[in-house]
């Protein structure tokens, strides 16, 4: 490789790296992100891909900070659901950022940067397994590759009429490994989405919603309100509630029925020691909004 050329690719990684030249360690530094915004209000997080520049495509520095935003999220007792979008009204994500990756393997194994990509998956996100509070995929655009596994892995999404979602990977001798290949055949029906993921074959708004992956369709101008509504609807429940049955619900369908109905999970054993479970029922009966707190004994 020509010099000049070695070069140009090292700065470019020492560019994309955090400021500092380091990633995220804690969740107290996660307010030095550069490659996402982070922003916590009236019990909500709201987590923004910004690299518009590449349809917020991942490179790995960027990975290490979602990591890192989701394992505050998770932590954080004051937050009790999540909204996860990308910058612009192109994208949500095109998934991994492939032109780094190919650029950073023409350098010299001493060269590239020391980092490993985080064990919660991609995005922080689709190997992350026992976070039980509830996000919200709010799909403005591109879901592709890896913004769709990303996508995947939430609860639930609300997406722009000109979005389009789609398993690319084989197009690139890829494979969605960051569980897409597992999520997609769970959430929708066989043989329609095998259809997708054999052919990298990319499907619509409309049609990811008639396959039941997504869960609204609206016109990018009314997305915001959409999403606000369910954020609404979601706070109107008792959050103990709310990780029990997420948690019940995912961890259930790993067993079967019979033993998965005698399993008291470990938020729905929370939930029970909540005072939210007595404050619901009272304030039904005194005819009054509930004023939960979100907390055990």
């Amino acid at each position: 490789m020509r010099n000049d050329t070695r070069s140009s690719l090292a700065r470019l990684w020492r560019r994309s790296r955090p400021v500092g030249g380091r990633v995220p360690s804690t969740p107290r530094e996660v307010a030095n992100v550069e490659f996402c915004s982070y922003e916590k209000k009236d019990r909500v997080a709201y987590v923004t891909i910004t690299r518009p520049e590449v349809m917020n495509s991942l490179h790995v520095y960027a990975n290490l900070e979602l990591h890192e935003v989701w394992e505050d999220f998770a932590n954080d007792d004051d937050l009790w659901v999540a909204v996860f979008t990308g910058e612009g009204g192109r994208a949500f994500s095109a998934g991994n950022d492939l032109k780094f990756t190919a650029e950073m393997s023409r350098l010299p194994a001493s060269e590239r940067p020391a980092v490993r990509w985080p064990g919660t998956g991609f995005g922080g996100l689709t190997s992350r397994f026992n976070l039980y509070k509830p996000i919200i995929a709010r799909v403005n655009g591109y879901a592709l590759g890896g913004g769709f596994e990303m996508a995947l892995a939430c609860d639930i999404v609300v997406a722009a009429e000109h979005a389009r979602f789609g398993l690319t990977e084989p197009k690139v001798g890829l494979i969605a490994g960051a569980n897409g290949v597992h999520r997609l055949p769970r959430q929708g029906p066989l043989k329609a989405v095998m259809g997708h993921m054999l052919t990298g074959r990319h499907m619509t708004a409309q049609r990811a919603y008639e396959l039941g992956l997504v869960n609204e369709v609206v016109p990018l101008e009314e997305l915001d309100e959409a999403v606000d509504r369910w954020v609404t609807d979601i706070l109107s429940c008792a959050p103990l509630s709310v990780r029990s049955t997420k948690e019940t619900a995912m961890r259930g369908l790993e067993m079967a029925l019979p033993d998965a109905s005698q399993t008291v999970f470990t938020w729905e054993s929370r939930r029970r020691q909540s005072p939210d479970s007595v404050e619901g029922p009272r304030a039904f009966a005194e005819k009054r909004d509930p004023d939960w707190k979100g907390t055990w004994t």
